[in-house]
């Protein structure tokens, strides 16, 4: 199936490792070219290294208001064209609601929400009819994962500012869209699975509730989320879609 990616051009934030990098191996892979981000210039680098002639390294922080402009530019003075982004950020540090500090959430809601919410307003004053706006959430956008009390108080709100958002441009042509992902084996999942003090035990316990029984690869996910940045997934908006293996069991 030709997904239609060849020659576009996305930018895929948090790039540098996990699903932000595995999505943008996946795009460059079909033929697409791709501004990757991180926040430390020399992973930024080598992670556009890893993808090759089709990939370029910019360090940028979500949190900062002017990453969003240098982005896009980026994408425009490099690609000559801007057809999308895909927004992706490390997870929020762990911990339960008595321990989480002000400090904690106001630098998680700076990066994780409202970086998230300019980086989307940034694309949307740049793209045209085709365009396409990703954001990588998580499972936690329909039922809180115990232990990660920042994470589950953000993501459903950035789930609504993305729903909302793809009422608003749906008549400009521009699509808005999410992947809520659970247990993929990245670094992130198997840092939280050895808080247990027992990671293997943890990661056992979380397949047995799993119905494909085992935990997801990113390379599964990029693949979701190539498709879902591309032209073939052209009337899908609004849509925040469980990448799981069967972990939601609800509609």
């Amino acid at each position: 199936m030709d997904l239609g990616l060849k020659d576009r051009v996305y930018i895929v934030t948090g790039a540098t490792r996990g699903l932000g990098f595995a999505s943008a191996r996946e795009l460059v892979a079909d033929g697409a070219r791709v501004v990757v981000s991180g926040r430390d210039e020399e992973r930024a680098a080598a992670a556009a290294d890893a993808l090759g002639p089709n990939a370029v390294g910019v360090a940028a922080d979500n949190a900062d208001p002017e990453a969003a402009g240098r982005l896009v530019a980026t994408a425009k003075e490099r690609f000559g064209r801007f057809d999308g982004i895909l927004v992706s950020v490390g997870g929020p540090a762990p911990g339960f609601a008595a321990g989480t500090t002000d400090a904690q959430w106001t630098e998680a809601f700076d990066a994780v929400f409202l970086g998230a919410v300019r980086l989307a307003r940034a694309a949307a004053a740049e793209l045209g009819e085709g365009g396409v706006i990703g954001f990588v959430l998580s499972g936690s956008v329909h039922e809180p994962i115990p232990g990660l009390t920042i994470s589950n108080g953000l993501r459903p709100g950035l789930a609504g500012f993305a729903k909302s958002l793809s009422v608003e441009l749906g008549p400009r042509g521009i699509r808005v869209v999410g992947l809520l992902p659970a247990r993929i084996d990245t670094d992130r999942v198997r840092e939280l699975d050895a808080l247990s003090g027992d990671a293997r035990a943890a990661r056992a316990a979380n397949e047995a509730h799993i119905p494909l029984g085992r935990y997801g690869t990113p390379e599964e996910f990029g693949r979701t989320a190539a498709f879902l940045l591309s032209p073939a997934a052209s009337y899908l908006t609004g849509v925040m879609l469980p990448v799981d293996g069967g972990f939601r069991h609800g509609f």
